[in-house]
């Protein structure tokens, strides 16, 4: 079913809850038919999730896809208890089969255009759940090789141990599993991980973990000179997406606007673009269901392409410049440069 405050937010059952270690649980829904298009998804991305709060009445988090879209059968996320997480220990210790949970489609930029490329791709944690449905989408879906380095505080703590093994012993050739254990080897460090991963500095990376293990990864490809370096960070939203956007567009004087043309959902709007506010704040005041989740540059979802015009964003975090000269843009902070502007949500 869907709610009624956006064509982008759905109710959906959960069909199945599998307790993977003893702090992570996957949920696993249950899509109606005629929704079936709209969670149509990529390996790499996440839904944001709906959770009630006595304080604020909701709080909204993100949670990675672990499924693949090109070999199972229902789409599912997976969830890490963290400390004093509100919302994670709720779903940990809550969520049942049958329970209704609001959510936004399928969104982010994370994970490979081509699965027959060859990647390294990096986790630690809980950042394997994207990291498995880019694994299982590519040896299904495509031809690539992958080699994948997860760092994790023991055996005990690794998430996904049995699917991870029988995809290694099902595709020897093509997929090569690194395991990196706190509890026998100490933290990671920069110049560890250089030696242990530089035969696949060519490759292009996809890293995915806490914040102290994106930092020695990240160190570790500059120092390999890597040529493309794609990064999911887990943080928390600044502004809850499930609100009703407060409207952002300010009186703009006479001449300080540009025209802007989009295409978006199959359709097409010619609106005026005030020189200094955002295309997204200008699409939501206009009442076109744009995506978007953080509005902070930081998740890719509201990312489209400048067809025509010149645009500049405010801020960055989740395009690489191969990307940015395709004439991909965020959304939530892309400002005109030029009189008009012709932008499709084409992503």
């Amino acid at each position: 079913m869907s709610a009624d405050n956006g064509v982008r937010v759905h109710v959906l059952k959960v069909g199945a809850v599998v307790e993977e270690t003893a702090d992570a649980r996957t949920l696993v829904f249950e899509v109606p038919d005629e929704l079936t298009e709209r969670f149509r998804y990529r390996p790499g991305q996440f839904l944001t999730l709906r959770i009630p709060s006595a304080r604020t009445g909701s709080v909204a988090r993100c949670y990675s896809l672990c499924s693949s879209p090109h070999c199972d059968d229902r789409i599912a996320v997976t969830v890490k208890r963290t400390a004093d997480g509100y919302a994670s220990n709720l779903i940990c210790d809550t969520v049942a089969v049958g329970d209704l949970i609001t959510v936004l489609e399928p969104s982010g930029a994370f994970g490979p255009r081509d699965l027959d490329a060859d990647v390294l791709l990096c986790a630690a944690g809980s950042g394997i759940t994207p990291i498995l449905s880019i694994i299982k989408s590519m040896m299904v879906g495509g031809r690539g090789n992958a080699v994948v380095l997860y760092a994790n505080r023991d055996r005990q703590s690794v998430i996904f141990a049995e699917v991870l093994d029988e995809l290694a012993r099902s595709y020897p050739d093509r997929l090569r599993m690194l395991h990196w254990f706190e509890s026998e080897r100490g933290l990671p460090t920069a110049a560890a991980l250089t030696g242990l991963v530089q035969p696949y500095s060519g490759r292009d990376w996809f890293l995915c973990g806490p914040a102290g293990f994106m930092t020695v990864a990240t160190a570790a490809a500059t120092r390999l000179r890597v040529p493309h370096v794609y990064t999911e960070e887990y943080r928390s939203l600044q502004q809850n997406p499930f609100d009703e956007p407060a409207r952002a567009t300010p009186a703009t004087p006479l001449g300080d606007s540009a025209v802007v043309e989009v295409d978006i959902d199959g359709e097409t709007h010619v609106l005026d673009w005030p020189k200094q506010t955002p295309l997204l704040d200008v699409l939501l005041d206009n009442g076109i269901d744009a995506p978007y989740v953080c509005r902070e540059s930081a998740c890719g979802t509201c990312v489209c392409s400048v067809k025509d015009g010149r645009t500049r964003m405010r801020q960055n975090e989740a395009l690489i410049d191969d990307e940015i000269a395709l004439g991909l843009t965020l959304a939530c902070q892309t400002l005109p440069e030029s009189p008009r502007v012709h932008i499709a949500f084409d992503q």
